[in-house]
C-alpha cells in the first residue's frame, strides 16, 4: 500500500461533474489512479483480459493533474487545488467530493490517504471493480463487477453493473447488500441495443435502475 512507503501513482486529477449512477450531476474531483488488476491497459492484451470492454486510459501518470506522489498529503494538495466549488470545507456550498477511480483505485487507495482527504473536508468515494476489499472509512462505495472476476467487496452504497456481460448477469448480484442497483449500457457499436436491453431489464426487475453515461452525452470530461 502507498501508505507503507510506496509512491501513489495518479494518472489524472480533474474537476468535473459525476456522470453516472446515484451521484450523477454532483460536482467532484476525479482522482484516477494508474494501474488495474483486470487488464494491463494495452490493446495487445485486451483479448486475454478479464475485463475486455474498458474505455479508460489508466496507463502512466501523464494526464492532467497526474504524477507520482510520495505522501498522502501531496495527493491531498493536488486534489484540493483542483476543487472548484468554493472554499474548503464546503459548508453551505455543499461538501467537497472526491471520486477515487482507475484502473483499480484500491490497489493504492489506503486508510492514510482517505483520512487525509477527509481531514481536508472531502467526502471520499471509490469506484472499484470489487476484487479488493474497500476500507471501511470510505464515505461512498460504488462497485462495478467485471466478468468472472471474484467479487470480494459484496456490500456498499451502489452496485453499478455494465450490461450485458454474458458471464456477469444481474441475477448473480441482486441478493448482495447494496443500497442502490444500477444497470449501465455497455458502450461501443452495440450501445443502442444495449441501452434498450437495460431499459427492458429494469422495467421487468424494478430493483434495478438505469444509469447512463451523461458525461458522454454532454461532453463533460
Amino acid at each position: 500500500m502507498a501508505g507503507c512507503g510506496v509512491t501513489y501513482s495518479v494518472k489524472e486529477c480533474f474537476y468535473t461533474l459525476q456522470g453516472e449512477g446515484a451521484q450523477t450531476g454532483r460536482a467532484a474531483v476525479f482522482l484516477r489512479f494508474a494501474g488495474c488488476n483486470l487488464w494491463s491497459g494495452l490493446e495487445r492484451d485486451r483479448a486475454h483480459a478479464v475485463c475486455k470492454f474498458c474505455d479508460t486510459d489508466f496507463i502512466g501518470v501523464d494526464g492532467d493533474g497526474g504524477g507520482k506522489f510520495a505522501t498522502a498529503e501531496a495527493v491531498v494538495e493536488r486534489v484540493a487545488g483542483k476543487w472548484g466549488g468554493g472554499a474548503l470545507p464546503g459548508g453551505d456550498e455543499g461538501l467537497p467530493y472526491v471520486v477515487c477511480t482507475g484502473g483499480e483505485p484500491l490497489l493504492q487507495l489506503d486508510d492514510e490517504l482517505i483520512a487525509a482527504l477527509q481531514a481536508r473536508g472531502f467526502e471520499v468515494a471509490v469506484e472499484t471493480n470489487g476484487t479488493v476489499v474497500a476500507p471501511t472509512s470510505l464515505d461512498w462505495v460504488c462497485v462495478s463487477p467485471k466478468s468472472t472476476a471474484e467479487l470480494k467487496q459484496v456490500s456498499g452504497d451502489e452496485l453499478k453493473l455494465v450490461y450485458p456481460q454474458a458471464d456477469a448477469m444481474p441475477e448473480r448480484f441482486a441478493g448482495l447488500d447494496f443500497d442502490n442497483f444500477f444497470l449501465q449500457p455497455m458502450d461501443g457499436p452495440d450501445r443502442v441495443a444495449n441501452t434498450a436491453a437495460c431499459i427492458a431489464y429494469c422495467m421487468a426487475h424494478p430493483q434495478w435502475r438505469l444509469s447512463l453515461q451523461t458525461h458522454k452525452v454532454t461532453g463533460i470530461p
